[in-house]
């Protein structure tokens, strides 16, 4: 199926009733406070799916599941994805190793949201775009950003400026280029070398 920039597949709270498998998109999870206050928790491309707790009895989303990249995603019946998780001993294990690496993202995501300049957030933010993309350059308006790292989008002008100024990036009308990856790495905080996708499993290449 194709999705399309902004489509929401998930909302905290609505019953799961698909499972899904990103090819070329790119989608956003994220927590949200009060209906309205928003954090990004995780990005999922084709190294991941999104719906996998359907198969641990969690049949109500926790985050809500935006898509960040227009692509095109296969999507699945939960049910139907229950009965061959059940028969699939591999798949199985592949799961419980894909959830287990989600939360422990999670988790630094919200330490690093915490005790992190907004800075060096951004510039995570960004390393992880370009390594679930594969691409140094790519598309991200002020007002996702501003979602994803949860502030104001002044907030997110002044860091993407002054990442501008240091070479490492050039952003004009929310096309984001990458020029200087490893200047990006030293200004960015620990925390990406802990949430990149270097322990993910393509689970879109084995399952489907």
């Amino acid at each position: 199926m194709k999705v399309e920039v902004g489509d929401v597949l998930y909302e905290p709270g609505q019953t799961v009733r698909h499972v899904y498998f990103p090819l070329d998109c790119l989608l956003s999870l994220l927590a949200v406070a009060e209906g309205r206050m928003t954090l990004e928790v995780g990005s999922v491309g084709r190294e991941g799916m999104i719906g996998a707790p359907v198969v641990l009895g969690h049949e109500l989303a926790q985050v809500r599941a935006v898509v960040q990249r227009a692509g095109r995603a296969v999507r699945i019946d939960a049910g139907e994805f229950r009965l061959v998780y059940a028969r699939m001993e591999p798949l199985q294990r592949l799961l419980h190793r894909y959830t287990d690496t989600l939360l422990a993202q999670a988790i630094q995501i919200a330490v690093c949201s915490r005790f992190h300049v907004l800075e060096a957030r951004l510039a995570r933010s960004l390393l992880i775009t370009r390594d679930r993309l594969q691409s140094d350059k790519f598309h991200l308006t002020h007002e996702f950003l501003a979602h994803a790292l949860g502030v104001r989008r002044v907030g997110v002008t002044k860091a993407a400026s002054a990442l501008q100024n240091q070479k490492l990036i050039s952003y004009s009308r929310g096309n984001i280029e990458i020029l200087d990856a490893a200047g990006l790495e030293a200004v960015s905080c620990r925390c990406y070398e802990l949430v990149k996708d270097e322990g993910l499993i393509g689970i879109s290449n084995v399952f489907v």
